[in-house]
Protein backbone atom coordinates (compact mmCIF):
# COMPACT_ATOMS: atom_id res chain seq x y z
CA UNK A 1 0.00 0.00 0.00
CA UNK A 2 2.89 2.39 0.63
CA UNK A 3 3.98 2.13 -2.98
CA UNK A 4 0.46 3.01 -4.12
CA UNK A 5 0.39 6.02 -1.82
CA UNK A 6 3.82 7.06 -3.04
CA UNK A 7 2.62 6.85 -6.64
CA UNK A 8 -0.22 9.30 -5.94
CA UNK A 9 1.92 11.46 -3.61
CA UNK A 10 4.47 11.92 -6.40
CA UNK A 11 1.84 13.30 -8.75
CA UNK A 12 0.15 15.46 -6.11
CA UNK A 13 3.50 16.91 -5.00
CA UNK A 14 3.34 19.09 -8.13
CA UNK A 15 0.65 21.12 -6.33
CA UNK A 16 2.09 20.78 -2.83
CA UNK A 17 -0.38 18.22 -1.50
CA UNK A 18 -0.18 14.70 -0.14
CA UNK A 19 -2.73 12.01 -0.93
CA UNK A 20 -4.32 12.36 2.51
CA UNK A 21 -4.67 16.12 2.08
CA UNK A 22 -6.19 15.74 -1.37
CA UNK A 23 -8.63 13.12 -0.07
CA UNK A 24 -9.73 15.49 2.69
CA UNK A 25 -10.14 18.44 0.31
CA UNK A 26 -11.96 16.33 -2.26
CA UNK A 27 -14.35 14.86 0.29
CA UNK A 28 -15.33 18.25 1.71
CA UNK A 29 -15.59 19.58 -1.86
CA UNK A 30 -18.06 16.81 -2.73
CA UNK A 31 -20.19 16.73 0.44
CA UNK A 32 -20.14 20.41 1.37
CA UNK A 33 -20.18 21.73 4.92
CA UNK A 34 -19.87 18.86 7.38
CA UNK A 35 -19.25 18.23 11.07
CA UNK A 36 -15.84 16.74 11.96
CA UNK A 37 -17.42 13.59 13.46
CA UNK A 38 -19.37 12.91 10.28
CA UNK A 39 -16.26 13.52 8.18
CA UNK A 40 -14.21 11.23 10.41
CA UNK A 41 -16.74 8.43 9.93
CA UNK A 42 -17.01 9.03 6.21
CA UNK A 43 -13.25 8.98 5.68
CA UNK A 44 -12.67 6.21 8.23
CA UNK A 45 -10.14 8.28 10.15
CA UNK A 46 -9.75 8.56 13.90
CA UNK A 47 -10.57 11.97 15.32
CA UNK A 48 -6.99 12.92 16.22
CA UNK A 49 -5.69 12.15 12.71
CA UNK A 50 -8.53 14.09 11.13
CA UNK A 51 -8.01 17.02 13.50
CA UNK A 52 -4.31 17.25 12.58
CA UNK A 53 -5.11 17.08 8.87
CA UNK A 54 -7.84 19.71 9.18
CA UNK A 55 -5.51 22.07 11.07
CA UNK A 56 -2.95 21.89 8.26
CA UNK A 57 -5.59 22.59 5.61
CA UNK A 58 -7.07 25.47 7.65
CA UNK A 59 -3.59 27.00 8.11
CA UNK A 60 -3.14 26.97 4.31
CA UNK A 61 -6.54 28.58 3.84
CA UNK A 62 -8.03 25.57 2.01
CA UNK A 63 -10.62 24.69 4.65
CA UNK A 64 -12.56 26.74 7.18
CA UNK A 65 -13.50 25.46 10.64
CA UNK A 66 -16.38 27.43 12.08
CA UNK A 67 -18.95 27.23 14.85
CA UNK A 68 -21.88 24.96 14.12
CA UNK A 69 -25.53 25.43 14.97
CA UNK A 70 -24.89 25.16 18.69
CA UNK A 71 -22.03 26.59 20.72
CA UNK A 72 -20.16 23.28 21.10
CA UNK A 73 -20.34 22.02 17.53
CA UNK A 74 -17.99 22.81 14.66
CA UNK A 75 -18.41 22.64 10.90
CA UNK A 76 -15.83 22.24 8.16
CA UNK A 77 -16.22 23.84 4.76
CA UNK A 78 -14.01 24.32 1.73
CA UNK A 79 -12.86 27.84 0.91
CA UNK A 80 -12.57 29.38 -2.54
CA UNK A 81 -8.81 28.84 -2.33
CA UNK A 82 -9.47 25.23 -1.34
CA UNK A 83 -11.72 24.72 -4.37
CA UNK A 84 -9.00 26.12 -6.61
CA UNK A 85 -6.37 23.85 -5.03
CA UNK A 86 -8.66 20.81 -5.30
CA UNK A 87 -9.34 21.53 -8.98
CA UNK A 88 -5.63 22.03 -9.64
CA UNK A 89 -4.77 18.81 -7.80
CA UNK A 90 -7.51 16.81 -9.53
CA UNK A 91 -5.55 16.95 -12.79
CA UNK A 92 -2.57 15.28 -11.10
CA UNK A 93 -4.70 12.76 -9.24
CA UNK A 94 -6.36 11.82 -12.53
CA UNK A 95 -2.93 11.51 -14.15
CA UNK A 96 -1.82 9.15 -11.37
CA UNK A 97 -5.01 7.13 -11.83
CA UNK A 98 -4.49 6.87 -15.59
CA UNK A 99 -0.90 5.70 -15.05
CA UNK A 100 -2.18 3.06 -12.63
CA UNK A 101 -4.80 1.93 -15.14
CA UNK A 102 -2.08 1.63 -17.77
CA UNK A 103 0.33 -0.24 -15.49
CA UNK A 104 -2.18 -2.71 -14.06
CA UNK A 105 -5.00 -2.68 -16.56
CA UNK A 106 -8.43 -1.23 -15.87
CA UNK A 107 -9.96 -4.60 -14.91
CA UNK A 108 -7.36 -5.18 -12.19
CA UNK A 109 -7.69 -1.63 -10.86
CA UNK A 110 -11.46 -2.01 -10.64
CA UNK A 111 -11.04 -5.40 -8.94
CA UNK A 112 -8.62 -3.83 -6.45
CA UNK A 113 -11.13 -1.08 -5.64
CA UNK A 114 -13.87 -3.67 -5.15
CA UNK A 115 -11.65 -5.77 -2.88
CA UNK A 116 -10.69 -2.75 -0.77
CA UNK A 117 -14.36 -1.76 -0.43
CA UNK A 118 -15.26 -5.31 0.64
CA UNK A 119 -12.49 -5.27 3.24
CA UNK A 120 -13.67 -1.91 4.60
CA UNK A 121 -17.23 -3.20 4.90
CA UNK A 122 -16.05 -6.40 6.60
CA UNK A 123 -13.92 -4.42 9.05
CA UNK A 124 -16.60 -1.82 9.78
CA UNK A 125 -16.99 -1.87 13.56
CA UNK A 126 -20.08 0.33 13.52
CA UNK A 127 -22.34 -2.54 12.41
Amino acid sequence: MRELSRHYDTELSHVGLKTTQYALLNTVYKVGTIRPTELSNMMRLDNSTLTRNIQVMVSHGFLALEKGQDERSREISITDLGREKRNEAYVYWENAQQKMNHLMGLDKVQALHALINEALIALDTDK
